[in-house]
């Protein structure tokens, strides 16, 4: 477990945080560094026996973990409904679950498509949508949908990936807009090339070896070492605070310059 305590919020104690796909890699990243900063942390995610271990893990109270797929529009809506019932306000939604599976062009058919639309964009317009009374009734809040840097750079092989990511950058600033007067924040946290567990498996299996598919992110990226969840987390830390009280309708890149190669 990683400590996100170097800098510490004091505006994120005992705010009410919810995120999507919470159970590993990146969404892991964030449970941990908001429980850290004395929030209270509701997660969703449709891995149960991962999520149940981490929820054992991490023992403590101020985290709730629901089973959830967000392609199940009602289920998501039910999810968001119990963590206001249960802690009576949501301070910052992540709209973090994605899945990033590699595919030929030619391959894809309309259900592909539909699916994987419905996997990486649908539910984050619909997360916020559910979410905005909640935090209207509070004051505010911050909603942070999560990009890609892949789309910027044109990456072959994932185009239901890329397409469903060029499109948050559109409703981020839509959202940031149309939500302004209601001092609710709307931002997206762009990744670049980041080491998961999920990761680290996809490119385990290159012909050239995991090391060299490791370096080669390396060598491509301005900074010379290999981004981990954590550096997402840190960002996620600061947008969701009132340090960021001024940011909005932004792309926010974690990528160590790799989109500039």
């Amino acid at each position: 477990m990683k400590t996100y305590e170097t800098a510490l919020y004091s505006s994120l104690k005992d705010k009410v945080i919810f995120i999507s796909g919470g159970a590993s890699g990146i969404g892991a990243a964030y449970v941990e560094a908001f429980l850290q900063q004395g929030a209270k942390v509701a997660f969703i995610d449709f891995d149960r026996d991962t999520a149940e271990q981490f929820v054992r893990e991490l023992d403590t109270e101020n985290v709730f973990f629901q089973f959830c797929d967000v392609r199940d529009i009602e289920l998501l809506r039910s999810c968001i409904k119990n963590v206001a019932d249960k802690w009576g306000r949501i301070d910052a939604l992540f709209n973090n679950a994605a899945r990033d599976d590699r595919h030929d062009m030619m391959d894809v058919t309309p259900e592909y498509w539909d699916e994987r639309f419905n996997t990486n964009l649908r539910h984050q317009f619909f997360a916020a949508q559910a979410v905005v009374p909640v935090m209207e009734k509070n004051g505010g809040g911050v909603i942070i949908n999560m990009g890609s840097i892949s789309w910027m750079r044109g990456r072959p092989g994932m185009v239901c990936y890329t397409t469903p990511k060029a499109a948050i950058n559109g409703m981020t600033r839509t959202m940031a807009r149309e939500l302004g007067v209601k001092n609710i924040r709307v931002n997206s946290l762009v990744p670049g090339a980041i080491r998961t567990a999920r990761q680290d498996a996809m490119w385990a299996g290159n012909p050239e070896g995991f090391e060299k598919a490791s370096q080669l992110f390396i060598d491509q990226q301005m900074l010379k070492f290999r981004l981990d969840a954590s550096d997402c987390a840190r960002l996620a830390l600061f947008l969701a605070s009132d340090e960021s009280r001024g940011c909005t309708g932004q792309n926010f890149v974690v990528d160590a310059g790799l989109m500039f190669q």
